[in-house]
């Protein structure tokens, strides 16, 4: 019988919640747990396609995990950043530029934050794919790779999945639809990632006027952000101010990225979102992250779903024409090799920069 004693690891203590009187996004709450049921999806997908098509964010609980289990997660999510050792922390770094995916360590000052004023990040993270045995980890991480997987899998099958149910309702499409581009066996970069935001110089703040990530959307399909109490991520909200998210106790924190709007026409478009300085009542404290990051199998081709009679109805928007659409894994790698690496140009919009991948315009919002 196996053990049931969990490997020992240190306990990483949240900072409080920011009492700051912030300008905070009114963001909807979904209750996951009645997407078990035909009954309870029709009840939630209006309510999850009105939120994601307002701001593009949407919290979501009692989605499986107790709080025992969340602060578990985060317990091991510091382990890369306080047990392993720098030199070990080389063997395990990703060559980014290359492959074109987020697996192993990145470190920090690789992406430009601020070219013009020649700042760099202070983020380290660490990336794992959905097949945690695919690439090797570092000796202090190998302990808890039974409960990595755990993680990965509730993550697949009990948020990312039953989400993708309720968007294909949404667009009056078989409930499987979009599941079905997104398999756990399948080849692919879906991915847990932990990140650690470290706190920046005077000098830095000031010649990034206090902007972490610039304003962004993400690569996938869907996001998963594990709610965490140190403040700094902010959405652009529908009249183009930026909003900060407020953390909710053990929620999720759901988004949808560029793939979601290559398959949807631009009915879902990726949410604009960008990581700035914390509140001053947090500006002590280092910001740990934990990402479950949502893709389709890497040979999936990004066309819309022009089955969809409500696509149809709003009008397909197209990035590019159906004969040019890039795989997934195209996109991916176009994506990922250049972020915060390549020379953005100057956009024809107010802070706004852009490059080219796959032919396709993406933007970049200071």
């Amino acid at each position: 019988m196996p053990s049931l004693t969990l490997p020992e690891c240190g306990r990483y203590i949240p900072p409080p919640a920011t009492d700051e009187d912030l300008e905070f996004a009114d963001l909807a709450i979904v209750d996951l747990s009645k997407a078990r049921t035909p009954e309870g999806r029709a009840e939630l997908y209006p309510q999850l396609r009105d939120a994601l098509r307002t701001y593009g964010f949407v919290y979501a609980i009692n989605h499986g995990y107790n709080q025992a289990q969340r602060d578990r997660i985060f317990d091991i999510a510091n382990v890369p950043f306080t047990v392993v050792p720098p030199d070990e922390m080389k063997t395990y770094t990703a060559n980014i530029e290359k492959v074109g995916y987020y697996a192993g360590f990145k470190g920090r000052q690789f992406w430009k934050v601020d070219a013009e004023n020649q700042v760099l990040d202070q983020i380290e993270h660490y990336g794992i794919n959905k097949d945690v045995t695919r690439r090797p980890h570092p000796q202090a991480l190998r302990p808890f790779l039974p409960e990595i997987d755990a993680f990965v899998r509730h993550n697949h099958f009990n948020i990312v999945h039953p989400i993708l149910r309720l968007l294909a309702l949404s667009l009056e499409l078989p409930e499987e639809t979009l599941v079905e581009k997104h398999n756990f066996n399948g080849t692919g970069e879906s991915c847990v990632r932990f990140m650690k935001y470290y706190r920046r110089t005077k000098e830095e703040e000031e010649k990034s006027n206090n902007v972490w990530l610039k304003g962004h959307t993400d690569i996938g399909s869907v996001t998963i952000l594990w709610s965490q109490p140190v403040g700094g991520l902010q959405i652009q909200a529908p009249d183009g101010r930026w909003k900060w998210v407020r953390h909710i106790e053990n929620a999720l924190v759901i988004n949808t990225g560029d793939m979601m709007d290559f398959f949807t026409g631009g009915y879902y478009k990726p949410t604009i979102h960008r990581v700035v300085q914390p509140p001053e009542d947090q500006r002590n404290y280092d910001r740990l992250s934990v990402f479950f990051v949502s893709m389709p199998d890497d040979n999936v081709r990004l066309l819309p779903c022009v089955e969809s009679p409500v696509l149809h109805q709003f009008g397909i928007q197209r990035r590019c024409p159906d004969e040019d659409a890039p795989l997934c894994a195209a996109w991916r790698k176009g994506r990922t090799t250049t972020y915060g690496r390549s020379d953005l140009k100057k956009g024809i919009e107010h802070n706004v920069e852009e490059e080219v991948i796959e032919g396709i315009v993406v933007k970049h919002y200071n």
